[in-house]
């Protein structure tokens, strides 16, 4: 078994002794700045601390790692915690890496939690699709638009504004599958959809489209 780094070490120490909500915000944001694996299951448990300061800093740290923080997140995903679930999730949409996809599409369909959901719901239009091969690739993208089409219907209005951000996102990545379900879902979400928010984000979807 590798020794933890002392230093790494001393930060863990800092971010587990914090007896102050301020304290506990700044040992985690220490700890993320050294941009350290050994940090990385830290980090996941600062996740689910009742501190909101603390876990934006762990998502910081978490997605500055990159790719080398996916195979833990995706194993400790929280099945009770939503709190810690929705910045997991967050985490791995901003990191956009492929492997995620399946988590992605399985909370943004299904999770009871909402914040969770529209976690999920952006993160499937910002996946960097080139890191997978065209024909790994041109499935994932329909995957992921066979959802954001999904959830574009549902009866939560901040879920389909969610959506649209999806769509959006996914229309200015995806290369290997016909956009026009996509197109087409913002213009059914623009001319007929209940609320004003969500009418007024797909126009500003279509205009940065154009």
């Amino acid at each position: 078994m590798i020794a933890t780094d002392p230093t790494i070490q001393s930060l863990i120490n800092a971010v587990e002794a914090a007896d102050s909500p301020a304290k506990l915000v700044g040992a985690v944001h220490a700890l993320a700045n050294v941009r350290s694996t050994e940090a990385i299951p830290t980090l996941i448990r600062a996740l689910g601390f009742n501190n909101p300061g603390a876990a934006l800093a762990a998502v910081s740290g978490l997605v500055a790692l990159g790719e080398v923080a996916i195979p833990e997140l995706l194993a400790q995903i929280d099945g009770y915690n939503y709190g810690a679930r929705a910045y997991s999730l967050r985490a791995l949409a901003a990191i956009a890496d492929p492997l995620a996809l399946n988590v992605l599409i399985k909370a943004a369909e299904a999770d009871f939690a909402p914040s969770v959901r529209r976690a999920a719901i952006k993160g499937l239009g910002q996946i960097r699709w080139q890191q997978l091969e065209p024909t790994a690739r041109e499935s994932a993208q329909s995957q992921a638009l066979n959802t954001l089409l999904f959830v574009a219907q549902d009866v939560d209005w901040a879920t389909r504004y969610a959506a649209i951000v999806g769509l959006q996102s996914w229309l200015n990545s995806a290369d290997l599958v016909d956009r026009s379900r996509a197109i087409a879902q913002l213009d059914r979400l623009l001319q007929t959809d209940s609320d004003g928010a969500v009418r007024a984000r797909a126009a500003l979807a279509k205009q940065q489209l154009s």
